[in-house]
């Protein structure tokens, strides 16, 4: 047991110059774990924001000719705006497009990296291989929402914490979904293949064109973008707005967006002419859209898919829409990131798919930018940070990856 008095001490910040080098025994290490909010280990009580440096490494794309744009922060070359914050705070800034495979710049910094920045845009996969490279490491950042490419669990076993900017983005994703429905639905990208090709021929699009209105949409998972969705279809006079999640939003929440849940997700599957994935990819959610599950939609419905590409099956997701079954499928998200040349949802018909920037725009950028900043700015100074951000706090997951 730690004497009180010396526990009292280093708590109220009277030994904040003592040099990190200096040794002390393991049960103080262990019991300043459980004075402070966010650390698990005594190194991490004894860093400080100003006069500790540490060295952060960000992994983004590389935006080349583009990253002239002073507003475009989520590049490697702009890098979210923060190197010369970092850098007056005394901290080493290391910034690497270099992802791939154990001779990549990310596996050769990531040795002495204390905080990992990483963006599900450009995902570095962060294995339990890797976090054992990373033996200095204490926090895990990812600029914009969804963590899965990180082995959560082995983050979690490690005692590292892992963060998020929740709310980021959330607004960009759900209109981002009803420019794919509506994509979709009305057959728009036909037309405008035939205007790029000098082509007209309209019989070749109204044939397989329908209006949103007085159509029944259902979204599996009902958190902050379900719900964004579901107010911005309001206007559009749907028939039904349905959505399957384990937990009620409430009636009145209900009532104020036009919903109604359901607590099979095969049911509503079978009522739905257009079906949106608002769910984190997880172990449960893995695959969950596979042919046997497409196979009980209503004939001719369309999925539109901005969450994770993973929670769809690749083959099963093509041969639905080759043969009918599915009327079409959007997103932006692939089951591996880049999606290789010779993916089958590239060439698949009725697609909408794009490259995964949905939840990327210049404004969701200023936001994740801004929300990283401050994580990181909270954790220098010792600080909780708001409790929606934990991904991973001393040992527990989040909800949503359980």
């Amino acid at each position: 047991m730690m004497p009180k008095k010396f526990a009292s001490l280093l708590l109220s910040g009277a030994f904040k110059a003592v040099s990190r080098t200096h040794v002390y025994p393991q049960c103080v290490a262990k019991e300043l774990s459980n004075y402070h909010p966010s650390a698990p280990c005594f190194s991490r009580f004894f860093s400080s924001g100003k006069g500790e440096g540490k060295k952060v490494l960000g992994v983004f794309y590389k935006a080349h000719e583009y990253a002239d744009n002073p507003e475009f922060l989520g590049c490697a070359e702009n890098a979210l705006g923060i190197r010369e914050w970092l850098e007056s705070q005394g901290h080493t800034y290391v910034v690497t497009s270099d992802k791939e495979g154990p001779d990549s710049e990310l596996d050769r910094e990531l040795p002495d990296t204390n905080i990992l920045i990483t963006t599900p845009f450009h995902p570095a996969y962060i294995t339990k291989e890797r976090l054992a490279k990373g033996k200095n490491l204490e926090l895990l950042v990812t600029a914009g929402i969804g963590s899965d490419h990180i082995d959560l669990r082995a983050a979690a076993e490690k005692g590292l914490t892992v963060a998020e900017v929740t709310g980021s983005n959330t607004s960009s994703v759900a209109e981002d979904e009803v420019l794919r429905i509506l994509v979709l639905v009305r057959n728009f990208l036909p037309g405008w293949r035939q205007t790029w090709e000098g082509k007209w021929n309209v019989a070749a699009i109204a044939y397989k064109a329908h209006d949103l209105s007085d159509k029944v949409v259902g979204t599996v998972g009902a958190g902050r973008i379900g719900q964004l969705l579901m107010q911005r279809l309001k206007g559009f006079d749907l028939k039904q707005m349905l959505y399957y999640d384990r937990n009620s939003i409430g009636e009145e929440r209900e009532k104020e967006l036009g919903a109604t849940r359901e607590t099979d997700l095969d049911t509503m599957l079978a009522k739905c002419d257009v079906v949106v994935v608002n769910t984190p990819l997880t172990d449960q959610t893995r695959g969950l859209f596979n042919k046997e599950r497409i196979s009980k939609m209503k004939k001719g419905a369309y999925i539109v898919n901005n969450a994770r590409g993973a929670i769809a099956d690749v083959d099963a997701v093509k041969e639905a829409v080759e043969s009918g079954q599915l009327g079409g499928y959007g997103g932006d998200v692939w089951n591996e990131q880049p999606a290789p040349k010779d993916h089958p949802w590239r060439y698949m018909p009725s697609q909408a798919m794009t490259p995964h920037i949905s939840g990327t725009t210049l404004d969701a950028q200023a936001r994740y930018a801004a929300g990283t900043k401050d994580i990181l700015d909270k954790w220098f100074k010792h600080e909780p940070l708001p409790k929606s951000y934990y991904i991973v706090r001393e040992g527990q997951l989040a909800s949503q990856y359980l």
